[in-house]
């Protein structure tokens, strides 16, 4: 910065507020300041201009994420980047993979790095090891789930609401032989999209039979070979509940395979890649992670403006999307 400010013939403080975008310089004085830098090739470090700031804050955050190649979590990725650019933070993201081990190297290494704070959807039950970073002002924000040890801000989609009205929809259509497909049930979201499937069977006085219902507690190859052994059975269900985006590419695969996509319903909790262009069009029970995004950040820099109230739960809702599949009789 001294070599800039010789060059460009002005003061430290005025390159300091040139880099940092301080609009009081005067435009020729900026001018010759960028100028300057462009000769010299100088690059602001931002890790040294945090050490000098009486708040010490880096302008990052961390998001830690099952795993940011799933469109759900990549769309949520983009809403906490949206709000986190508009006040010039740099956002940085790493995978859990599902891996409590990974969970907390992710988030000591961001720790380490000076984040301001994390958004995390939680890989494990206790994430007591945030309790120090949290203490010297880092802010968390769990999103998808909440973590079952911290007490902390938390946004979720409305799980259960949005699942009970899927297989309630399915029912209208005449249905009473319905399976569930879901996720590994020690899962919140999973959990809570098995309890709306039981909601809105009871509520129409259908009891659950176990032999429609499969929790898979791996993801790879397994959606596709549950589905195939539902419907070659001598007593195949008429409709499936798929409860999670990636199982519900698996059931339609095998549902067009076997030819029977005019005559299995098929509704799907999270909307999928090309959902409108099989035919029939997929209907789901549409997430907003972009949403959950976006208000994960500002809950996030609430917290790192200062703000000691209580924690905050956000419910975001999820709508039924009737596109054809869901819509199937018996």
């Amino acid at each position: 910065m001294r070599e800039v400010a010789a060059l460009a013939g002005v003061s430290l403080s005025t390159v300091s507020r040139v880099v940092n975008g301080d609009g009081r310089v005067d435009d020729r004085l900026a001018e010759q300041v960028r100028h300057a830098v462009e000769m010299l090739g100088y690059r602001q470090n931002v890790t040294a201009s945090s050490l000098r700031r009486a708040d010490h804050l880096s302008a990052s955050i961390g998001l830690i994420l099952e795993d940011v190649s799933n469109p759900f979590f990549s769309l949520l990725h983009r809403g906490v980047e949206e709000v986190a650019r508009e006040r010039g933070v740099l956002t940085f993201a790493g995978s859990s993979d599902e891996q409590p081990d990974r969970e907390r190297e992710l988030a000591g290494a961001f720790a380490a790095r000076g984040a301001d704070g994390l958004v995390i959807a939680p890989a494990s039950g206790n994430h007591g090891f945030l309790e120090r970073d949290r203490a010297g002002g880092m802010g968390v924000v769990f999103v998808d789930r909440p973590s079952p040890s911290l007490h902390a801000d938390r946004v979720l989609s409305d799980n259960r609401g949005g699942a009970e009205a899927a297989v309630a929809h399915l029912i209208a259509h005449g249905h009473r032989r319905i399976a569930f497909l879901g996720d590994r049930p020690e899962l919140f979201t999973a959990a809570q999209r098995f309890a709306g499937y039981r909601d809105a069977l009871a509520a129409a006085g259908i009891p659950v039979t176990q032999r429609l219902v499969v929790h898979l507690h791996s993801l790879d190859g397994q959606p596709g070979a549950a589905v195939h052994e539902l419907l070659t059975r001598d007593d195949p269900p008429t409709a499936l509940f798929s409860s999670q985006n990636l199982i519900t590419i698996g059931a339609l695969r095998v549902i067009h395979a076997l030819g029977l996509q005019h005559r299995v319903a098929l509704v799907g909790f999270d909307d999928i890649s090309l959902a409108d262009v099989v035919e029939p069009a997929v209907t789901v029970v549409a997430q907003d992670p972009a949403a959950m995004g976006r208000k994960a950040a500002e809950l996030l820099f609430r917290r790192i403006d200062g703000d000691g109230g209580a924690p905050a739960e956000v419910i975001v809702p999820t709508p039924l999307v009737v596109r054809g599949s869901g819509e199937i009789a018996p």
